[in-house]
């Protein structure tokens, strides 16, 4: 077949890529060739653009066994246990089909974790959305936009929650958030995270000349074809005829190919295994002879097909779900079957590890592709994209915010002011309980879940130890549109303070790094900026970066979406006593808040409640943010803390009223605040605070251990009754039932979705 210019357009690949390609090659590709490298060059597989930026990420740690270049990431977390962790996006896909498009990210990102001998035990989501409410609409076109978003967030969260259901994983939290510059362009970050005795972990190598490979699980289907190409483009009002590069899940298939593949890990025949996800067989095959300087050659003929007439370029280019492939020990082929046919699941050896360093495909007794390992991986492009300056947005807010106030004391006057605020707040999509979405998760399977959804953290115990794993997933996407670095500070901190508040100690991270079109300058700025802020905090609180995902060219019809480097933290909890929730735990306690409230309302909660999203994102000073976190997670150790809620969005009187209502066994409780604060401060988010209650007797010593570690720590009123009220200066500001403001908060999102 001739390569013509539209041929090359159709693969995303650029003239200059091409004249590459030939080079490595010698030759003019075939067109099965260019299929490959179009998949294995594009931005979703080979980071392109950002592999010259990701190498300065801190990746060496005490506690590290394997850093990003592998399936996942693996911590050590002692008495010989491991915990691999991995997140990845499932953007585009979820656009275009987010039922499915959802499902199999969860699928994929659970397969990357058992393809390194984990049994995965827990799953998180982080999911961005478009304006979900009728008073976002302001036209017929805005109207549609609304109610394709409603149905966009309704089947992402039953694609989650079916395929983590049925598959037996527990979804133990997560994070869900709503802008506009999500709309048509949803964010589906997938998470998951396993256990393995560090004895047992595999790898994607195709180690041992002469060593079958072996294709098992699913057949293979023309769905998913270009996927990764698709994930690495923009969309416009054609993408929803891309629907056939989006894949189809099994979630019951899936938990027969976990149990197959630990059994046959088990059973010392596997040399190496990886997962067919992004570009299938393709990235499979030449990614795991890479690795181990070895080659693979395959015979097409023997793959397994449910559909006639498949071509080669569709089946090395195929993202069928529920797939591996597996290099066995010599030998032990027929034992693979076995254990695999005893499954109920394909296993057919299609080809053998070579010395050649190459990719060689046949069909039909053709070599049909014959390409140097390093051609499509180590060579794949690399680019130092231009940088402009990203203007950071430094404005002060707080005359608009004073303004905002006067405005809305006309409508619902002046001894409401405070009240009204916190009740919009709390309805608000961003603020509001997300029952609604975890209701629909199973997170108790395995009965492993410690700490359920709505807490600062997800917590699970590790059996046959003392030990357990706090986990969350943090980014306002807000804050890294105004400032970028400062943003992604912003993020890694959150998300250690929401592990520490939950007991445990910040461990490591994995990233989810989704950004627009990386060949605009300012937004590769925007990209280099938030991985320098990213690595500068990871750096600090000793938490290295295990891997993670670039998803690029988020953007539809010419709109992008906000930078938004998504983390995962992972943190140990020693002693299941220091497990710590948010909810305030008993009448009497005193309420005590760590930290400083400053006027932070640049990017706020409030100011986006008006309409806007303007100003200086909350001043951020890292010893501050390391000496909050160790006075928090030092006298929860030492058992002094009865309740710890990370101050946020919403400012501090969200995270108070948050922490009155009611949670699982826990009953919805009040407090009196008595604050010596201007009343419009209660919903500034100032960086560093956690709000913490404590028995009377134990006050003083959270004091005295605040002022070993220089920070403010003011005790700040007390817990009990049935209403929520707060003074400031002497003067009652905010006075509401906590049923009230609970009934808000739990009915806002439902409501805006228009389901029960």
């Amino acid at each position: 077949m001739q390569i013509t210019p539209e041929l090359l357009d159709q693969h995303n690949i650029s003239s200059d890529e091409y004249e590459r390609i030939k080079q490595l090659m010698g030759r003019e590709p075939s067109f099965t060739e260019l299929g490959i490298f179009s998949v294995m060059w594009s931005e979703h597989c080979s980071y392109k653009s950002s592999r010259i930026h990701l190498k300065n990420l801190p990746t060496e740690g005490d506690c590290m066994v394997q850093g990003p270049g592998e399936n996942a990431g693996i911590v050590d977390i002692g008495d010989g246990w491991c915990v691999a962790f991995k997140i990845e996006s499932h953007n585009h896909p979820s656009f275009i089909e987010p039922y499915q498009g959802a499902a199999t990210g969860v699928g994929g990102i659970l397969r990357d974790i058992f393809t390194m001998g984990a049994r995965p035990v827990a799953a998180m989501n982080s999911l961005r959305f478009g304006p979900i409410q009728d008073a976002d609409i302001k036209d017929e076109k805005s109207e549609e936009i609304v109610k394709r978003n409603r149905r966009i967030v309704a089947g992402v969260v039953k694609g989650i929650g079916d395929y983590g259901n049925s598959f037996g994983v527990p979804t133990v939290g997560g994070e869900v958030y709503f802008a506009d510059e999500y709309s048509l362009n949803p964010l589906v970050n997938a998470f998951a995270l396993g256990l393995v005795r560090r004895e047992q972990i595999f790898y994607g190598k195709a180690e041992g000349v002469g060593n079958p490979v072996i294709y098992v699980g699913a057949k293979t289907g023309r769905d998913g074809i270009h996927g990764a190409t698709m994930a690495s483009a923009e969309f416009d009002e054609a993408a929803l005829e891309k629907r056939p590069t989006v894949q189809v899940g099994d979630p019951f298939y899936e938990k027969l190919l976990l149990e197959a593949c630990l059994e046959a890990m088990r059973a010392g025949a596997i040399v190496g295994i990886q997962d067919m996800g992004a570009a299938g067989l393709t990235s499979s095959s030449c990614e795991m002879g890479a690795r181990a300087g070895t080659g693979i050659e395959i015979n097409l003929d023997l793959v397994p097909q449910r559909e006639t007439g498949m071509t080669a370029y569709e089946m090395m280019l195929s993202e069928s779900q529920e797939r591996m492939l597996i290099v066995a020990a010599r030998g032990h082929d027929r034992q693979v079957a076995e254990i695999f046919h005893k499954w109920d699941l394909d296993a057919v050896t299609i080809g053998h590890v070579t010395n050649t360093q190459r990719l060689c495909v046949i069909h039909q007794g053709q070599v049909v592709a014959d390409i140097p390992n390093s051609a499509l991986t180590d060579e794949a492009p690399k680019y130092n994209r231009p940088q402009n300056d990203y203007p950071s947005n430094t404005n002060d807010v707080t005359p608009k915010i004073a303004a905002r106030f006067e405005h809305l004391a006309s409508e619902v006057g002046e001894a409401n002011i405070y009240n009204e605020a916190l009740l919009r707040l709390l309805a608000a999509p961003n603020i509001a309980s997300k029952q609604w979405v975890y209701r629909q998760y199973d997170h108790m399977v395995r009965t492993n879940t410690t700490v359920l959804p709505g807490s600062d953290a997800a917590v699970i115990r590790v059996k046959e130890t003392r030990r357990a794993l706090a986990m969350s997933l943090d980014c306002n996407g807000r804050y890294c549109y105004l400032n970028p670095r400062e943003g992604a500070k912003l993020a890694v901190a959150e998300s250690a303070r929401n592990v520490v508040c939950s007991g445990a100690k910040p461990l490591a991270i994995t990233n989810c790094l989704n950004f627009p079109n990386p060949e605009r300058p300012e937004i590769m700025r925007s990209f280099v900026e938030a991985l320098e802020g990213m690595s500068e905090v990871c750096r600090a609180l000793g938490t290295p970066v295990t891997g993670g995902n670039v998803s690029m060219y988020n953007e539809t019809d010419g709109k992008p979406i906000y930078p938004t480097p998504t983390i995962g933290m992972l943190g140990l909890i020693e002693d299941p006593r220091h497990i710590t929730t948010q909810w305030f735990k008993a009448e009497g306690d005193v309420i005590v808040l760590l930290g400083e409230t400053k006027a932070d309302f640049g990017g706020s909660e409030l100011l986006s409640l008006f309409g806007e999203v303007d100003g200086a994102v909350p001043a951020f000073d890292l010893p501050t943010e390391l000496a909050v976190q160790k006075t928090c997670l030092e006298a929860i150790q030492m058992g002094l803390i009865r309740s710890a809620h990370d101050c946020s969005e919403g400012g501090l009187a969200v995270a108070i009223a948050e922490s009155c209502f009611s949670h699982n066994a826990h009953q919805s409780i009040g407090a009196t605040l008595n604050l010596t604060i201007a009343p419009s401060l209660l919903f500034a988010e100032s960086a560093s605070r956690i709000v913490v209650s404590v028995k009377p007797e134990n006050v003083a010593q959270v004091q005295t251990l605040a002022a070993a570690h220089q920070i403010q720590c003011e005790a700040i009123g007390t817990v009990g009754g049935a209403m929520l009220t707060i003074s400031c200066n002497g003067e009652v500001v905010v006075t509401q039932p906590v049923k009230t403001l609970e009934v808000t908060w739990s009915s806002a999102l439902p409501n805006a979705l228009d389901v029960k």
